[in-house]
């Protein structure tokens, strides 16, 4: 067959599949490389799964699996880490634990969000088989090429020399020097900005006054040449010049930059020198000389980061490039173009590009971008393309020979994961993901310039970020990420796993991604870490940012549990999700096994999908002694008790010590979070010294009112001998229940009627407050009453609380139905 044809056939049908790329259909099917990758929805994929995968039948299946125990730390380097650059990326080893503990050999694991894809390079490693998805045309097309089979390298490097060495002959006199009397090799140019005094309005050059070459030093505050005065590049002026960009034929005024140092080489010997006249010249002879080959001009798009360069006249793609490197770039896209290795040289050329960009920061501890930004720093360091070149290609030669790999294990395509119309219901056997987190990244803004080589471009009506530009708030991007993972429930198989790596601290996020999993049907099992040992500028840098990524492990029921609830609308179920979601938890101690939390769960799943509540916090406690055995605070199944004392005693771990100090619990952020860990922490009992030492020293209690640590213990646990003690039998248990239920709705009712008197709105809360207070109006059916509290309360309390958003949401749908 010839897929390219028949591709092209398919282009008017695959446009109505969302998050279909911008582009011309000539280029879309050009860059493809039907079947395993097409630059657009891939309409191959149905041929790929029947080929490698396994339908499911849950009569036969026995698959079963425990979340993934253990953190994982995995640094990025490496043959494969170093071969391409991507906004974020998690290193393939990383990735490999998870698929070795939730697959099989041959089982096919999907990313909709594959970025670079190191999920596929790992499952392919692994000898499993992969779906790669992406809405962004330049990461699809990276994915592709990192995940290809391995081509023969000598092959490769022969026609990367010819190229090479073609391009070298036409542009070497724009990077060639004098050092003394010797002719050298241009290997980087330090280019500054230049200033305007704000006093007397001296144009300055802010190298020559703010970097110390001697002491390695690069000063914020300096003296002015001619005024004399302290001044800095904040409080100074930026001096423009105006000159016609023949490119897009117009007159631009664009920030001044002048030469400042030149890096270079003489054979194998380096040097460094100030830039001087003959480099000067040089630069001026470059800049009459007009470009014969095509280049991308593209104006920038609209967007949160895309545009932060427009004030200093940086609008357009080509004026990221300095004109030596642009020339330089345009030659070897038009050789590449041609070339019978064309996806393999287009990788290298990608890769190169990011970096032969006015971005890259001169820094004497090192060079690079600023990760996750478009900024243009004050000092730039000009990498000559051709070295850049070169060193690209050896990292790609290397990630080529670490490939074990020579069949196509892996199929890409290029699209939204809200519509994944293209892959059969439960035909998928895992899920690792990476999706975008809130406004973390503007991943289709950071990537233009990429895209504007392919000369493909990303669908943003899909792209699933919070972004001024785009109008999307919160709202919306909870509203992506749920179309996202319920089309990941669709395909995943039952009793099947997806991992989700979620790197973005605020809880307001945090609860969106929780939401849009369980609302989709999963059931959240776990949450771990996983330290990929760097983080890009905002990670490291911005408010609240955290250092390591969280790792959410969740699963999808059987067929059988969900058909039983979807009958009984959850009627009589209860013990059925309580032991459907412990059988799915790993045998040793975990919060999710606590009472609490359990309860916690079983609300959520039931307010979700609208059914009625039946349960409250005393009779779910004696459905679980009726059902199930506890164990240093923990409940298990009939079928799990005895494999967790043997875990205990292989652990010799007397009662789990580390339950016993708190230290397991390491988010004490709420006053339910602070009710799990002082139960645990009490599994002896301690005087109110003790604990309150350890609880300070725990607790961060962030968006809570929390009652003061005595009355929590007042409230909740057993006074006896000066000392405080768990409950240790149902009449103790419903004895304190009933008193803090009392307490909660007393204080309920205050603020319901505080909401219906008074206009303002309530930016402090209780939260275990409403909290109990919507669970009880909910089960009494009084919707309108959970409706006019949430009217009053400030909409940082919703969105910071995805479980009293829950009852709002399901209250206005019964409102709704009601009238």
């Amino acid at each position: 067959m010839d897929y390219k044809k028949d591709l092209l056939a398919k282009l008017p049908e695959l446009k109505n599949i969302e998050g279909f790329p911008i582009g011309k259909d000539e280029d879309i099917v050009a860059l493809s490389q039907p079947p395993y990758y097409t630059a657009c929805p891939n309409p191959y994929i149905a041929d790929f799964i029947k080929e490698h995968g396994t339908p499911y039948n849950e009569e036969t299946d026995t698959y079963h699996r425990e979340p993934y125990v253990g953190d994982v730390s995995e640094g990025k380097n490496g043959a494969v880490y170093n071969a391409h650059s991507y906004h974020t990326k998690i290193p393939h080893k990383a990735i490999d634990q998870y698929i070795e503990h939730f697959t099989n050999e041959g089982d096919i694991i999907l990313d909709g969000f594959c970025g670079s894809g190191s999920t596929g390079f790992s499952a392919s490693m692994l000898n499993r088989y992969s779906i790669l998805n992406d809405l962004g045309p330049s990461a699809s097309y990276m994915s592709y090429v990192y995940n290809k089979p391995k081509v023969s390298s000598i092959e490769l490097t022969e026609e990367f020399n010819r190229i090479y060495n073609e391009v070298v002959a036409e542009v070497s006199w724009m990077y060639k020097t004098k050092y003394g009397t010797y002719n050298g090799e241009i290997q980087n140019t330090i280019l500054t900005d230049v200033f305007l005094c704000k006093y007397c309005g001296h144009e300055y050059k802010f190298a020559d006054l703010a970097v110390n070459l001697d002491n390695k030093t690069i000063n914020s505050q300096y003296k002015c040449e001619r005024c004399n005065a302290d001044i800095s590049k904040a409080n100074s002026e930026v001096s423009f010049i105006k000159k016609y960009d023949e490119a897009i034929r117009q007159e631009i005024s664009i920030a001044k930059k002048e030469i400042f140092l030149i890096q270079g080489s003489i054979g194998t010997r380096r040097f460094e020198k100030k830039a001087d006249d003959y480099d000067i010249e040089l630069l001026k002879k470059i800049d009459e000389t007009t470009i014969p080959y095509w280049f991308p001009t593209d104006r920038m798009p609209e967007g949160d980061e895309a545009r932060r360069n427009d004030p200093y006249g940086y609008t357009n793609v080509h004026h990221f490039i300095t004109k030596r490197n642009l020339y330089t770039l345009a030659m070897l896209y038009n050789k590449i173009q041609s070339s019978k290795y064309f996806a393999d040289l287009l990788f290298v050329f990608q890769s190169c590009i990011q970096r032969a960009t006015i971005t890259n920061r001169f820094r004497f501890a090192g060079t690079g971008n600023l990760s996750g930004t478009l900024y243009i720093p004050s000092l730039i360091i000009e990498r000559s393309v051709m070295p850049l070149f070169k060193n690209k290609f050896r990292d790609y030669i290397r990630m080529n020979e670490f490939k074990n790999w020579e069949n196509n294990k892996v199929i890409v395509t290029n699209q939204s994961t809200t519509a994944l119309s293209n892959v059969k219901s439960n035909s998928i056997d895992y899920i690792f993901t990476d999706p975008p987190f809130g406004n973390n990244l503007m991943y289709s803004e950071l990537s233009f310039w990429w895209e504007a080589w392919l000369r493909i471009f990303t669908n943003i009506s899909k792209e699933s970020i919070i972004n001024r530009t785009q109008n999307k708030n919160l709202s919306e991007y909870n509203s992506l990420m749920y179309s996202s993972f319920r089309e990941y429930y669709r395909v995943l198989k039952p009793k099947r796993w997806i991992t989700v790596v979620f790197h973005n601290s605020k809880s307001s996020v945090w609860n969106g991604i929780q939401d849009a999993i369980t609302k989709a049907g999963f059931l959240i099992s776990q949450v771990t870490t996983l330290d990929k040992q760097q983080g890009s500028f905002k990670q490291v840098t911005a408010p609240g940012a955290v250092a390591n990524d969280l790792v959410i492990s969740a699963f999808k029921p059987s067929n059988k549990f969900d058909a039983n609830f979807a009958k009984n609308a959850g009627e009589n179920l209860e013990m059925l999700f309580i032991d459907e979601f412990l059988t799915n938890l790993p045998i040793s101690p975990k919060i999710e096994r606590t009472e609490k939390m359990l309860y916690s769960k079983m609300i959520a799943y039931y307010i979700q999908r609208g059914y009625e509540i039946r349960y409250d916090a005393k009779s779910f406690y004696s459905l679980l002694h009726a059902n199930f055995v506890q164990e240093d605070g923990f409940w298990f199944t009939a079928g799990q008790i005895n494999s967790y004392l043997e875990y205990k005693k292989q652990q010799k771990l007397e009662g789990i010590d580390e339950v016993k100090s708190g230290e397991m619990f390491l988010f004490v952020t709420d006053e339910k979070s602070a009710l799990v860990w002082l139960y645990n922490f009490l599994s002896i009992p301690k005087t109110f010294s003790d604990i309150s030492v350890a609880y300070n020293q725990t607790a961060n209690i962030q968006g809570d009112n929390v009652p003061e640590l005595r009355e929590l213990l007042e409230q909740n646990f057993i006074f006896e001998n000066a000392k405080y003690r768990r409950p240790q039998s149902e009449p103790e248990h419903n004895q304190l229940v009933e008193k803090r239920e009392r307490q909660l709705m007393r204080e309920f009712e205050t603020l319901l009627i505080q909401t219906q008197t008074e206009r303002k709105k309530i930016k402090e809360i209780r939260k275990e407050v409403l909290v109990f207070g919507f669970e009880t109006c909910y089960k009494n059916k009084r919707y309108q009453d959970i409706l006019t509290v949430a009217s009053k309360l400030d909409k940082s309390i919703l969105e910071n609380n995805g479980d009293l958003n829950d009852f709002v949401q399901a209250s206005e749908i019964m409102i709704s139905g009601i009238m």
